[in-house]
Protein backbone atom coordinates (compact mmCIF):
# COMPACT_ATOMS: atom_id res chain seq x y z
CA UNK A 1 0.00 0.00 0.00
CA UNK A 2 0.74 3.33 -0.76
CA UNK A 3 0.33 6.42 0.57
CA UNK A 4 0.24 9.40 -1.91
CA UNK A 5 0.36 13.75 -0.87
CA UNK A 6 -0.67 16.48 -2.78
CA UNK A 7 -0.59 19.70 -1.76
CA UNK A 8 -2.40 23.07 -2.29
CA UNK A 9 -0.95 24.02 -5.19
CA UNK A 10 -1.73 20.24 -6.97
CA UNK A 11 -5.58 21.11 -6.54
CA UNK A 12 -5.94 25.36 -6.82
CA UNK A 13 -7.70 24.44 -10.01
CA UNK A 14 -10.63 22.44 -11.18
CA UNK A 15 -7.41 21.13 -13.88
CA UNK A 16 -5.76 20.22 -10.80
CA UNK A 17 -8.31 17.88 -9.82
CA UNK A 18 -8.73 16.18 -13.18
CA UNK A 19 -4.70 15.80 -13.12
CA UNK A 20 -4.59 14.37 -9.54
CA UNK A 21 -7.34 11.69 -10.90
CA UNK A 22 -5.36 10.46 -13.75
CA UNK A 23 -2.00 10.62 -11.44
CA UNK A 24 -4.21 8.21 -9.15
CA UNK A 25 -5.76 6.22 -11.81
CA UNK A 26 -1.93 5.27 -13.12
CA UNK A 27 -0.15 5.32 -9.88
CA UNK A 28 -2.34 4.86 -6.90
CA UNK A 29 -4.97 2.37 -7.09
CA UNK A 30 -5.17 1.36 -3.20
CA UNK A 31 -3.25 4.08 -2.33
CA UNK A 32 -4.16 6.49 0.73
CA UNK A 33 -4.28 9.92 -0.88
CA UNK A 34 -3.65 12.78 1.37
CA UNK A 35 -5.22 16.25 0.39
CA UNK A 36 -4.25 19.88 1.39
CA UNK A 37 -6.68 22.74 1.23
CA UNK A 38 -7.00 23.93 -2.35
CA UNK A 39 -4.64 27.08 -3.31
CA UNK A 40 -4.24 29.56 -0.77
CA UNK A 41 -7.30 28.55 1.01
CA UNK A 42 -6.00 28.22 4.21
CA UNK A 43 -4.86 31.91 4.32
CA UNK A 44 -8.31 33.08 2.91
CA UNK A 45 -9.72 31.01 5.63
CA UNK A 46 -7.43 32.87 8.44
CA UNK A 47 -9.05 36.29 7.13
CA UNK A 48 -12.41 34.40 8.52
CA UNK A 49 -11.19 33.19 11.89
CA UNK A 50 -9.77 36.81 12.80
CA UNK A 51 -13.29 38.55 11.43
CA UNK A 52 -15.19 35.65 13.31
CA UNK A 53 -12.84 36.41 16.72
CA UNK A 54 -13.22 40.04 16.36
CA UNK A 55 -17.07 40.29 16.50
CA UNK A 56 -17.09 41.41 13.20
CA UNK A 57 -19.93 40.11 11.36
CA UNK A 58 -20.19 41.85 7.93
CA UNK A 59 -15.92 40.77 7.59
CA UNK A 60 -16.68 37.68 8.76
CA UNK A 61 -19.40 36.74 5.95
CA UNK A 62 -17.64 38.91 2.90
CA UNK A 63 -14.37 36.83 3.54
CA UNK A 64 -16.64 33.35 3.98
CA UNK A 65 -18.80 34.23 1.01
CA UNK A 66 -15.21 34.34 -1.30
CA UNK A 67 -14.07 30.94 0.24
CA UNK A 68 -17.55 29.46 -0.38
CA UNK A 69 -17.35 31.27 -4.22
CA UNK A 70 -14.02 29.77 -5.33
CA UNK A 71 -14.75 26.28 -4.75
CA UNK A 72 -17.73 26.22 -6.27
CA UNK A 73 -16.15 27.85 -9.00
CA UNK A 74 -14.18 24.51 -9.12
CA UNK A 75 -16.93 21.99 -8.58
CA UNK A 76 -19.19 24.13 -11.35
CA UNK A 77 -15.66 23.33 -13.56
CA UNK A 78 -15.70 19.70 -12.94
CA UNK A 79 -19.44 18.72 -13.30
CA UNK A 80 -21.19 21.49 -14.62
CA UNK A 81 -24.21 23.79 -13.34
CA UNK A 82 -25.82 20.92 -11.46
CA UNK A 83 -22.57 20.33 -9.21
CA UNK A 84 -25.02 19.73 -6.16
CA UNK A 85 -26.02 16.54 -7.14
CA UNK A 86 -22.03 15.58 -7.26
CA UNK A 87 -20.48 17.29 -4.62
CA UNK A 88 -23.61 17.05 -2.16
CA UNK A 89 -21.49 16.77 1.26
CA UNK A 90 -19.18 19.60 0.25
CA UNK A 91 -22.94 21.86 0.95
CA UNK A 92 -23.54 19.94 3.86
CA UNK A 93 -20.10 21.30 5.16
CA UNK A 94 -20.81 24.46 3.80
CA UNK A 95 -23.93 24.93 5.74
CA UNK A 96 -22.22 23.53 8.87
CA UNK A 97 -20.20 26.69 8.55
CA UNK A 98 -22.39 28.93 8.12
CA UNK A 99 -24.29 27.85 11.31
CA UNK A 100 -20.88 27.89 13.19
CA UNK A 101 -20.51 31.43 12.11
CA UNK A 102 -23.78 32.87 13.00
CA UNK A 103 -22.85 31.58 16.91
CA UNK A 104 -21.28 33.68 19.47
CA UNK A 105 -17.53 33.18 19.63
CA UNK A 106 -16.35 30.45 22.33
CA UNK A 107 -12.81 29.23 23.32
CA UNK A 108 -9.58 30.47 23.07
CA UNK A 109 -8.05 31.82 19.55
CA UNK A 110 -5.96 28.98 18.62
CA UNK A 111 -9.14 26.33 19.34
CA UNK A 112 -11.25 29.32 16.63
CA UNK A 113 -8.70 28.60 14.64
CA UNK A 114 -8.74 25.10 14.38
CA UNK A 115 -12.24 24.69 13.82
CA UNK A 116 -12.66 27.11 10.81
CA UNK A 117 -9.01 26.80 8.97
CA UNK A 118 -9.64 23.00 8.79
CA UNK A 119 -12.56 23.27 6.71
CA UNK A 120 -10.12 24.09 4.05
CA UNK A 121 -8.88 20.45 4.10
CA UNK A 122 -12.10 18.79 4.58
CA UNK A 123 -13.66 21.04 1.69
CA UNK A 124 -11.14 19.67 -0.64
CA UNK A 125 -10.61 16.02 -0.01
CA UNK A 126 -14.80 16.18 -0.41
CA UNK A 127 -14.54 17.50 -4.10
CA UNK A 128 -11.39 15.22 -4.59
CA UNK A 129 -13.25 12.08 -3.37
CA UNK A 130 -16.44 12.98 -4.91
CA UNK A 131 -14.23 13.80 -8.50
CA UNK A 132 -12.50 10.32 -8.58
CA UNK A 133 -15.84 7.92 -7.66
CA UNK A 134 -17.37 10.31 -10.70
CA UNK A 135 -14.76 9.10 -12.71
CA UNK A 136 -15.08 5.08 -11.48
CA UNK A 137 -12.45 5.12 -9.20
CA UNK A 138 -13.70 3.41 -5.90
CA UNK A 139 -12.68 5.84 -3.13
CA UNK A 140 -13.60 6.16 0.62
CA UNK A 141 -13.53 9.77 2.21
CA UNK A 142 -11.93 8.93 5.79
CA UNK A 143 -11.93 11.85 8.35
CA UNK A 144 -9.06 12.70 9.50
CA UNK A 145 -10.45 14.20 12.79
CA UNK A 146 -11.76 10.54 13.63
CA UNK A 147 -8.68 9.18 12.73
CA UNK A 148 -5.49 11.12 13.80
CA UNK A 149 -6.02 11.65 17.98
CA UNK A 150 -3.74 14.67 19.20
CA UNK A 151 -3.56 16.27 22.98
CA UNK A 152 -5.54 19.51 23.53
CA UNK A 153 -2.24 22.05 21.66
CA UNK A 154 -4.56 24.05 19.37
CA UNK A 155 -2.73 24.55 16.29
CA UNK A 156 0.24 22.69 16.57
CA UNK A 157 -1.54 19.43 18.45
CA UNK A 158 0.89 16.43 19.29
CA UNK A 159 0.08 13.32 18.04
CA UNK A 160 -1.47 10.53 20.21
CA UNK A 161 0.37 7.56 18.24
CA UNK A 162 -1.02 4.33 20.26
CA UNK A 163 -4.49 5.58 19.77
CA UNK A 164 -4.03 7.19 16.29
CA UNK A 165 -2.16 3.78 15.07
CA UNK A 166 -5.49 1.99 16.44
CA UNK A 167 -8.32 4.12 14.38
CA UNK A 168 -6.01 4.12 10.86
CA UNK A 169 -5.60 0.29 10.83
CA UNK A 170 -9.19 -0.23 12.01
CA UNK A 171 -10.72 1.41 8.96
CA UNK A 172 -7.81 -0.22 6.85
CA UNK A 173 -9.04 -3.41 7.47
CA UNK A 174 -13.11 -2.45 6.82
CA UNK A 175 -11.65 -1.17 3.23
CA UNK A 176 -11.68 -3.44 0.10
CA UNK A 177 -7.87 -3.67 -1.04
CA UNK A 178 -8.49 -1.63 -4.45
CA UNK A 179 -10.21 1.23 -2.81
CA UNK A 180 -8.70 4.72 -2.44
CA UNK A 181 -8.74 6.04 0.71
CA UNK A 182 -9.17 9.65 0.79
CA UNK A 183 -8.04 12.04 3.84
CA UNK A 184 -6.85 15.40 4.91
CA UNK A 185 -3.64 16.35 5.87
CA UNK A 186 -2.89 18.61 8.70
CA UNK A 187 -6.19 18.01 10.86
CA UNK A 188 -6.63 15.82 14.09
CA UNK A 189 -8.99 15.52 17.23
CA UNK A 190 -8.22 16.64 20.69
CA UNK A 191 -9.12 14.41 23.87
CA UNK A 192 -12.78 16.49 24.06
CA UNK A 193 -13.75 15.73 20.80
CA UNK A 194 -12.48 19.26 18.84
CA UNK A 195 -10.75 19.46 15.97
CA UNK A 196 -6.83 20.54 16.18
CA UNK A 197 -4.58 20.88 13.32
CA UNK A 198 -0.46 20.03 13.49
CA UNK A 199 0.69 23.39 12.73
CA UNK A 200 1.31 24.73 8.85
CA UNK A 201 2.09 22.48 6.44
CA UNK A 202 1.17 19.95 8.29
CA UNK A 203 -0.11 17.73 5.54
CA UNK A 204 3.18 16.13 4.51
CA UNK A 205 3.37 14.66 8.52
CA UNK A 206 -0.60 13.56 8.16
CA UNK A 207 1.24 11.20 5.07
CA UNK A 208 3.86 10.18 7.42
CA UNK A 209 1.66 9.38 9.83
CA UNK A 210 -0.90 6.89 7.78
CA UNK A 211 2.13 5.09 6.53
CA UNK A 212 3.81 4.68 9.58
CA UNK A 213 0.51 3.30 11.25
CA UNK A 214 -0.12 1.04 7.91
CA UNK A 215 3.09 0.06 7.32
CA UNK A 216 3.42 1.45 3.47
CA UNK A 217 5.34 0.19 0.88
CA UNK A 218 6.12 4.03 0.38
CA UNK A 219 4.85 7.78 0.65
CA UNK A 220 5.09 10.33 -2.47
CA UNK A 221 4.70 13.58 -1.87
CA UNK A 222 3.72 15.83 -5.24
CA UNK A 223 4.88 18.96 -5.70
CA UNK A 224 5.00 21.56 -8.31
CA UNK A 225 9.20 21.16 -8.45
CA UNK A 226 10.99 18.56 -10.15
CA UNK A 227 11.92 17.02 -6.98
CA UNK A 228 13.88 18.15 -3.94
CA UNK A 229 16.93 21.14 -4.92
CA UNK A 230 20.02 21.94 -3.01
CA UNK A 231 18.56 25.74 -3.45
CA UNK A 232 15.25 27.82 -3.45
CA UNK A 233 14.76 28.62 -6.80
CA UNK A 234 13.91 31.97 -6.13
CA UNK A 235 17.26 32.76 -4.74
CA UNK A 236 19.68 30.99 -6.75
CA UNK A 237 19.49 30.69 -10.88
CA UNK A 238 22.04 27.66 -10.91
CA UNK A 239 19.67 24.91 -8.68
CA UNK A 240 20.43 21.12 -8.81
CA UNK A 241 18.33 18.38 -8.25
CA UNK A 242 19.08 16.08 -5.31
CA UNK A 243 18.34 12.51 -6.75
CA UNK A 244 18.57 10.72 -3.28
CA UNK A 245 19.14 12.20 -0.04
CA UNK A 246 19.46 10.36 3.01
CA UNK A 247 17.00 10.26 6.21
CA UNK A 248 19.64 12.35 8.58
CA UNK A 249 20.24 15.14 5.62
CA UNK A 250 16.60 15.09 5.04
CA UNK A 251 15.71 15.84 8.63
CA UNK A 252 18.56 18.19 8.60
CA UNK A 253 17.70 20.35 6.09
CA UNK A 254 13.79 20.03 6.59
CA UNK A 255 14.87 21.50 10.29
CA UNK A 256 16.85 24.47 9.20
CA UNK A 257 14.02 25.38 7.06
CA UNK A 258 13.79 23.48 3.70
CA UNK A 259 9.96 24.43 2.86
CA UNK A 260 9.96 21.57 0.60
CA UNK A 261 9.57 18.66 3.41
CA UNK A 262 7.55 18.96 6.84
CA UNK A 263 10.23 19.08 9.54
CA UNK A 264 8.19 16.22 11.32
CA UNK A 265 7.58 14.16 8.32
CA UNK A 266 10.87 12.58 8.20
CA UNK A 267 11.61 10.62 11.29
CA UNK A 268 8.33 8.47 11.18
CA UNK A 269 9.49 6.95 8.22
CA UNK A 270 12.64 6.68 9.29
CA UNK A 271 12.14 4.61 11.98
CA UNK A 272 10.08 1.58 9.50
CA UNK A 273 12.23 2.33 6.86
CA UNK A 274 9.58 4.01 4.62
CA UNK A 275 11.16 5.65 1.34
CA UNK A 276 9.59 9.04 1.10
CA UNK A 277 9.88 10.77 -2.83
CA UNK A 278 9.04 14.01 -4.04
CA UNK A 279 7.96 14.13 -7.19
CA UNK A 280 6.01 16.66 -9.80
CA UNK A 281 2.67 16.58 -10.49
CA UNK A 282 3.22 18.27 -13.41
CA UNK A 283 5.56 15.80 -15.31
CA UNK A 284 4.55 13.17 -13.12
CA UNK A 285 6.44 10.47 -14.91
CA UNK A 286 10.06 11.38 -14.05
CA UNK A 287 11.09 10.00 -10.71
CA UNK A 288 12.16 13.09 -8.80
CA UNK A 289 14.22 12.62 -5.42
CA UNK A 290 14.19 9.49 -3.07
CA UNK A 291 14.98 10.01 0.47
CA UNK A 292 15.95 6.62 2.12
CA UNK A 293 18.82 4.50 3.95
CA UNK A 294 21.55 5.16 1.52
CA UNK A 295 25.04 5.27 2.73
CA UNK A 296 25.95 8.43 0.29
CA UNK A 297 25.04 12.07 1.78
CA UNK A 298 24.91 14.82 -0.50
CA UNK A 299 27.39 15.26 -2.86
CA UNK A 300 27.04 19.25 -2.96
CA UNK A 301 26.18 21.85 -1.20
CA UNK A 302 22.55 22.91 -0.01
CA UNK A 303 21.33 26.41 0.92
CA UNK A 304 18.52 27.23 3.06
CA UNK A 305 17.17 30.81 3.25
CA UNK A 306 14.96 32.34 5.93
CA UNK A 307 14.03 35.86 5.42
CA UNK A 308 11.94 38.59 8.04
CA UNK A 309 14.02 37.14 10.99
CA UNK A 310 14.64 38.33 14.00
CA UNK A 311 17.94 38.42 16.56
CA UNK A 312 17.60 38.65 20.19
CA UNK A 313 20.56 38.92 22.30
CA UNK A 314 19.75 38.82 26.52
CA UNK A 315 21.86 39.94 28.73
CA UNK A 316 21.49 39.57 32.64
CA UNK A 317 20.58 42.77 34.47
CA UNK A 318 22.43 41.25 37.93
CA UNK A 319 25.76 39.97 38.06
CA UNK A 320 24.80 36.30 36.89
CA UNK A 321 25.52 34.23 33.88
CA UNK A 322 23.91 32.69 31.27
CA UNK A 323 23.82 29.66 33.07
CA UNK A 324 20.98 26.68 33.61
CA UNK A 325 18.82 28.94 35.37
CA UNK A 326 18.47 31.48 33.55
CA UNK A 327 18.06 29.30 30.34
CA UNK A 328 15.52 27.61 32.00
CA UNK A 329 13.27 30.72 32.48
CA UNK A 330 14.61 31.99 28.66
CA UNK A 331 12.92 28.48 27.30
CA UNK A 332 10.05 28.90 29.65
CA UNK A 333 9.08 32.26 28.32
CA UNK A 334 9.64 31.40 24.42
CA UNK A 335 7.35 27.90 24.58
CA UNK A 336 4.68 29.79 26.80
CA UNK A 337 4.89 32.65 23.76
CA UNK A 338 4.86 30.09 21.40
CA UNK A 339 7.80 31.64 19.22
CA UNK A 340 10.14 28.64 18.27
CA UNK A 341 14.23 29.11 17.69
CA UNK A 342 15.51 29.04 14.54
CA UNK A 343 19.50 29.52 15.90
CA UNK A 344 20.98 29.90 19.30
CA UNK A 345 23.92 31.16 20.62
CA UNK A 346 25.31 32.38 24.10
CA UNK A 347 28.47 33.31 25.69
CA UNK A 348 28.99 33.99 29.41
CA UNK A 349 26.96 36.80 29.83
CA UNK A 350 24.49 36.56 26.67
CA UNK A 351 22.27 34.66 25.08
CA UNK A 352 21.38 35.76 21.03
CA UNK A 353 18.45 33.55 19.37
CA UNK A 354 17.05 34.39 16.00
CA UNK A 355 13.18 33.88 15.36
CA UNK A 356 10.84 34.55 12.53
CA UNK A 357 8.92 38.02 13.19
CA UNK A 358 5.73 37.22 14.47
CA UNK A 359 3.82 40.40 14.90
CA UNK A 360 1.30 38.99 16.95
CA UNK A 361 3.76 37.22 19.45
CA UNK A 362 7.51 38.64 19.48
CA UNK A 363 6.53 42.38 20.66
CA UNK A 364 4.86 40.37 23.83
CA UNK A 365 7.68 37.79 24.08
CA UNK A 366 10.07 40.79 24.02
CA UNK A 367 8.04 42.75 26.97
CA UNK A 368 8.61 39.41 28.79
CA UNK A 369 12.35 39.27 28.70
CA UNK A 370 12.70 42.52 29.64
CA UNK A 371 11.63 42.16 32.84
CA UNK A 372 14.99 39.82 33.86
CA UNK A 373 16.99 40.80 30.72
CA UNK A 374 18.26 43.63 28.92
CA UNK A 375 17.07 43.26 25.29
CA UNK A 376 18.16 43.93 22.12
CA UNK A 377 17.38 43.48 18.89
CA UNK A 378 17.96 43.79 15.33
CA UNK A 379 15.16 43.23 12.62
CA UNK A 380 14.31 42.40 8.59
CA UNK A 381 17.68 39.77 8.47
CA UNK A 382 18.09 36.60 6.77
CA UNK A 383 19.64 33.23 7.72
CA UNK A 384 21.21 31.19 5.47
CA UNK A 385 22.01 28.08 6.28
CA UNK A 386 24.66 26.00 4.37
CA UNK A 387 24.62 22.00 4.84
CA UNK A 388 28.37 20.82 3.34
CA UNK A 389 29.51 24.08 3.03
CA UNK A 390 33.26 25.31 2.44
CA UNK A 391 34.13 29.26 2.15
CA UNK A 392 33.52 29.22 -1.38
CA UNK A 393 29.90 28.20 -0.44
CA UNK A 394 29.95 31.32 2.35
CA UNK A 395 31.73 33.70 0.29
CA UNK A 396 29.45 33.39 -1.87
CA UNK A 397 25.69 34.24 -0.04
CA UNK A 398 27.88 36.84 1.66
CA UNK A 399 28.30 39.01 -1.50
CA UNK A 400 26.59 42.25 -0.59
CA UNK A 401 25.48 41.36 3.02
CA UNK A 402 26.76 41.97 6.42
CA UNK A 403 27.71 39.31 8.76
CA UNK A 404 26.32 39.77 12.15
CA UNK A 405 26.25 36.40 13.86
CA UNK A 406 27.76 32.46 12.23
CA UNK A 407 27.72 29.78 14.13
CA UNK A 408 29.25 26.13 12.44
CA UNK A 409 29.60 22.51 12.99
CA UNK A 410 31.32 19.55 11.50
CA UNK A 411 28.81 19.68 8.00
CA UNK A 412 26.66 23.41 8.56
CA UNK A 413 27.11 26.33 8.73
CA UNK A 414 24.75 29.53 9.41
CA UNK A 415 24.60 32.74 8.82
CA UNK A 416 22.38 36.13 10.43
CA UNK A 417 22.76 38.28 7.37
CA UNK A 418 21.38 42.09 6.99
CA UNK A 419 21.05 43.43 3.03
CA UNK A 420 23.65 45.83 2.08
CA UNK A 421 21.66 46.83 -0.70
Amino acid sequence: MKVFKFGGASVKEAAGVRNLTRIVQSQGRGAVVVVSAMGKTTNALEEVVRAYASGDTDQTTAHWASVRAYHEAIMRDLAGDHFEDTFQPVLETFTAVETYLRQPTTGSFDQIYDQIVSIGEVVSTQIVAAYLNAQNVSTYWADARELVYTDATYREGKVDWEQTSRQIQALSATRPKQDVIVTQGFVGRSPNGLTTTLGREGSDYTAAIFAFCLDAESVTIWKDVPGVLNADPKWFDDTVLLEKITYQDAIELAYYGATVIHPKTIKPLQNKGIPLYVRSFVEPDKPGTAIGDFEQHLPISSFIFKVNQVLISLHPKDFSFIAEDNLSLIFGQFAEAGVKINLMQNTAISFSVVVDQNPARVPALLEQLRQNFRVNYNEGLELVTIRYYDQNTIDRVLINKKLLLEQKSRYTVQLVVKDLG
